[in-house]
């Protein structure tokens, strides 16, 4: 019998007792950003209803439950038990795993989404075997989407939040641009990888994906409208500079060198 696999015990504190990430998605406005834009972008590519889609790493269900309303048959998988527990809410079947060994038999899922391991997958090897086991249990055909954290997304963040002038927030800064990795036990984030938009490339080519195509998820304006909302202490959903935000995400997704000013990309392929 193949040993457990371990998930950072700081990952399940941060998830299960430090942010409650049922509500990222839709208390801000860069968080409701990457929320339309999640669903815009896998709307293109998902097939019709109801289709099974297996949510690896779903967290509480945001892309759950919104699948479901569209008429998907979803089964979440999370290692964060509070997430597990969240997520029976919206409807889906859940599971307590890991994305590097999951339970459902080999072509049983017309969809894989993978919107969140990759981050918190420090080692090449372990995001290798989580997009193996992806692809492992989607149809020939089917659909797997990855998401990761870009590369430079905390330089922009922390410059739009003015937490770049604190020292412990700029060293780490300059390490995540010159190596990619926030290490296990820095505050601020539990331990995470953000890739860039070529890393990322290479690893869905090299798990397999036909078809390949590496969107930004909220575009170049992301960062003004988190500094807009946060200085100003006003919500900034529903307004016209989300709408603007929202816009410049869309204008730039055909020019690839804008992908590094995007917080986050989503990688689409084939099995």
């Amino acid at each position: 019998m193949a040993a457990p696999l371990q998930v950072a015990a700081e990952i399940l504190e941060f998830y299960g007792e430090s942010i409650d990430e049922s509500t990222r998605l839709t208390s801000s406005a860069d968080g409701h950003l990457e929320l339309l834009r999640t669903q815009e972008l896998l709307r293109r590519h998902l097939p019709p209803a109801p289709a099974t889609v297996i949510d690896i790493g779903g967290g509480p269900g945001i892309h759950a439950e919104w699948l479901i309303r569209d008429g998907y048959q979803v089964h979440l998988i999370d290692p964060v038990p509070r997430h597990v527990e969240q997520a029976k809410s919206v409807g889906a079947t859940v599971e307590l795993g890991d994305a590097r060994r999951l339970s459902a038999a080999d072509g049983s899922c017309d969809v894989a989404l993978v919107l969140g391991p990759l981050y918190h997958l420090l080692d090449r090897a372990d995001r290798d075997l989580a997009l193996a086991e992806a692809r492992r249990v989607v149809r020939p055909g089917g659909i797997i989407a990855a998401a990761a954290i870009n590369r430079y997304a905390s330089l922009f963040e922390h410059t739009a939040t003015t937490w770049l002038v604190r020292d412990r927030v700029h060293d780490a800064v300059r390490d995540i641009l010159a190596t990619g990795r926030h290490d296990p036990g820095r505050k601020g984030f539990t331990a995470a990888y953000f890739h860039t938009a070529t890393e990322l490339t290479a690893e869905l080519t090299a798990a397999g994906l036909r078809d390949l195509t590496v969107y930004g998820i909220e575009g170049p304006a992301w960062g003004q409208l988190k500094a807009a909302e946060q200085h100003t202490g006003e919500s900034l959903i529903g307004t016209d500079m989300l709408g603007a935000a929202l816009s410049a995400a869309r204008l730039a997704e055909p020019y690839p060198d804008l992908l590094a000013a995007s917080s986050h990309m989503l990688g689409v392929g084939y099995r």
